[in-house]
């Protein structure tokens, strides 16, 4: 069930992507939230273009940034809130950090791998298996990328 906690955090997840498409970088943003204090850890857009880093998604950028903030790489119990289904490579970090919950917005039917693909948190070499939540602000996301990719090809 989506809150109206859930919808703030995403909006802030969204900034995000707004900062990494003005970047020229796929619009995708990521926030990492403490939820016992609703203080946000880290946010990260997508930036592998400019990092020149095949690793830099929005979602690996900020698990690095908590790990590094907290003195930590286990991020047990905190929240991830990003605006498109995490891939295979987000899903093994989200799992290695020991993510609590995951709230993503749009669906990824290509690259996707929570509900699409290899469905990662359902495999049983998984280790931890975040609870999660898909579809928040599903439509704005999808939307953003949606407008990004089609500038992008001149139509």
């Amino acid at each position: 069930m989506t809150t109206e906690r859930d919808h703030h955090f995403m909006g802030l997840a969204i900034a995000q992507a707004q900062a990494a498409a003005a970047a020229g970088e796929t619009p995708v943003g990521a926030i990492i939230v403490d939820p016992a204090s609703d203080a946000v850890i880290a946010e990260a857009g997508n930036a592998p273009i400019s990092g020149v880093d095949p690793t830099g998604h929005a979602e690996i950028r900020a698990l690095r940034l908590a790990a590094q903030k907290l003195g930590n790489y286990r991020l047990t119990g905190l929240e991830l809130f990003v605006t498109l289904e995490p891939c295979a490579m987000c899903a093994g970090a989200i799992s290695h950090a020991r993510i609590g919950r995951l709230v993503f917005g749009a669906s990824d039917p290509k690259g996707g791998a929570v509900e699409h693909g290899p469905r990662f948190f359902e495999q049983p070499t998984c280790h931890w298996r975040p609870d999660v939540l898909g579809g928040v602000q599903a439509e704005e996301a999808s939307a953003m990328l949606k407008s990004f990719f089609k500038a992008r090809r001149g139509k």
